[in-house]
């Protein structure tokens, strides 16, 4: 029989057609019930989620997002002007799942983490602790910074606010706070959380604080002769500043009672370390969890000094492109009615209120540094970064940290910052995988010293990206080696006589030593400063 003859016989009469469709569509309609479809409608986004101060006594309002250092701090600082805060735990990988089964596809890592993490916590109040979805809706408000284009940032409280009803919780508030304009939500009555300069003094002052203690932590631990012990301290220390925001004490104070508890750790700089900075998308650099696979903890353990970019460096940038937009917009003479541009504003009062809040922030920063014995940090020049990146990166474009990622590299090979600079990244992030890492390669070939590896995080590669990593931190510890050693050369010292000197010394044996900077590593640094 011909295969004509047997595909003759597979065709279907137009009643038997018929009955087929009619039981694929009662098929269909059996599952669609059992997966509740037919009563989903087409979702449809509820942004007048508002939040009164009639409700203030009796909502809480949940916190995550940043280090743990900076949420215990930051929900400190909000409970010590009157809100009730929880803090929600570090995003990990059930997050990411719950991320993923309530989320849209195609969303970046840090949507999942972040996303899952409030849905997972909501969750378990729900299941675990007992209380109804309505009590939850009614008594729990979530607060998240929000922005633009050209990255997915800009759907991150449809993505909470769809997930949340797609998890049983419809309703659930999510207040976006924009850095340009306050809080996103309708007026009328006297808001329960109102952006005004009180709260800005308490949650700036408590994000700097933060980083303070997060960079003091970085610079002792990966020296400590007790394993364990700068971590101990440091909970310590996060107890007295949570106490000084909660009840309103000085900040500076408790930084100075933090330096005393610091004082205890002891310390061993005469083994040289790479120095590794850790820079790239604004959440996955700054969280310590799965979300950018432990970047941080692991390289401590692979034996670097991590040096981490502070939040304070986000203030300073934003701050900055305001003014920068600020003074181009005062030559469009041609799109504007005003002489100088920005018809209807004063541009030079706002220039001024600028580089006052520019200057105030620095000055907190350098404040709060000194009391908890971080000497010697200064923070970036946001000139000088733009002035670094403009030839290669336009000054102009905007999404994720716009230039500061290719003017931080440069200036971390022209200065002698660093060994090494890891970029941590979501997999497909478009302003920093999909444009910074190209302008990367252009920097690299200018700058054939630097050593520079972008990390994409999906959440389930870990020991590819550790892997990765391992293999760039040997030519880190080559060239931290090699500084070492020509430092003995230059000196006269042996590695011997320089680790007698440093032990008997009471200044360098200490935590806090900083010695005057020549090169990357601060062991190396010891080296010409007691030789």
């Amino acid at each position: 029989m011909s295969d004509d003859a047997n595909l003759d016989d597979l065709e279907l009469t137009p009643e038997e057609e018929a009955r087929l469709e009619a039981e694929l569509a009662a098929f269909a309609s059996e599952e669609a019930d059992k997966l509740g479809l037919h009563e989903r409608k087409q979702y449809t986004e509820n942004v007048a989620q508002e939040f009164w101060a009639d409700q203030k006594p009796h909502t809480t309002i949940l916190v995550s997002g940043l280090s743990m250092a900076h949420d215990h701090l930051v929900s400190n600082a909000l409970a010590g002007i009157g809100y009730r805060v929880a803090v929600l735990d570090v995003p990990d990988v059930e997050s990411l799942q719950y991320g993923k089964e309530f989320g849209n596809r195609g969303q970046c890592s840090p949507t999942y983490f972040t996303v899952g993490n409030l849905v997972k916590h909501l969750v378990r109040m729900r299941d675990e602790q007992g209380l109804t979805t309505q009590e939850i809706v009614d008594g729990y408000i979530f607060l998240t910074a929000g922005g633009c284009g050209p990255c997915r940032f800009g759907m991150y409280v449809t993505e909470y606010r769809k997930a949340l009803r797609d998890a049983g919780f419809d309703g659930f508030r999510v207040l976006t706070f924009q850095m340009a304009g306050g809080i996103q939500q309708a007026t009328g009555k006297e808001l329960g959380l109102k952006i005004d300069p009180t709260f800005a003094w308490h949650v700036v002052r408590s994000l700097i604080a933060g980083d303070v203690l997060n960079m003091v932590g970085y610079r002792i631990r990966p020296y400590e002769v007790v394993p364990g012990s700068t971590n101990a301290a440091l909970e310590r220390c996060k107890a007295v500043l949570a106490d000084a925001f909660r009840h309103r004490k000085s900040a500076l104070v408790a930084l100075v009672k933090c330096r005393r508890i610091l004082a205890g750790v002891q310390v061993d700089r005469t083994t040289p370390k790479p120095v590794v900075s850790l820079i790239g998308e604004f959440w996955a650099m700054t969280t310590e969890g799965d979300g950018n696979y432990h970047m941080q903890q692991f390289l401590e353990g692979e034996g670097a000094e991590v040096d981490i970019q502070g939040i304070t460096n986000w203030l300073l940038f934003l701050v900055w492109e305001a003014g920068y937009d600020t003074e181009r917009r005062q030559v469009l003479r041609e799109d504007d009615a005003a002489r100088r541009g920005l018809a209807g504003k004063n541009a030079t009062k706002k220039l001024w209120s600028l580089r006052a809040g520019y200057w105030a922030i620095r000055g907190i920063f350098q404040a709060y540094a000194k009391a908890v014995g971080l000497h010697a940090y200064e923070l970036p020049n946001m000139e000088h970064i733009a002035a670094l990146a403009r030839e290669h990166y336009s000054n102009d474009v905007r999404g994720g940290e716009g230039h500061m990622e290719v003017g931080k590299l440069i200036h971390f090979v022209e200065d002698r910052v660093n060994h090494m600079t890891v970029s941590v990244k979501p997999f497909g992030c478009m302003p920093s995988s999909g444009v910074s890492d190209g302008v990367q390669t252009f920097v690299m070939a200018k700058w054939p010293d630097a050593l520079f590896i972008p990390i994409e995080t999906t959440g389930d590669q870990e020991v590819n990206a550790h892997s990765r990593v391992q293999m760039m931190l040997f030519k880190a510890r080559q060239k931290a080696q090699t500084e070492f050693e020509k430092a003995l050369y230059d000196t006269g010292l042996s590695a011997q006589e320089f680790a007698r000197r440093v032990k008997s010394s009471r200044r360098w044996r200490g935590p806090f030593a900083r010695p005057k900077h020549k090169t990357a590593s601060v062991v190396t640094n010891l080296v010409y400063a007691v030789g």
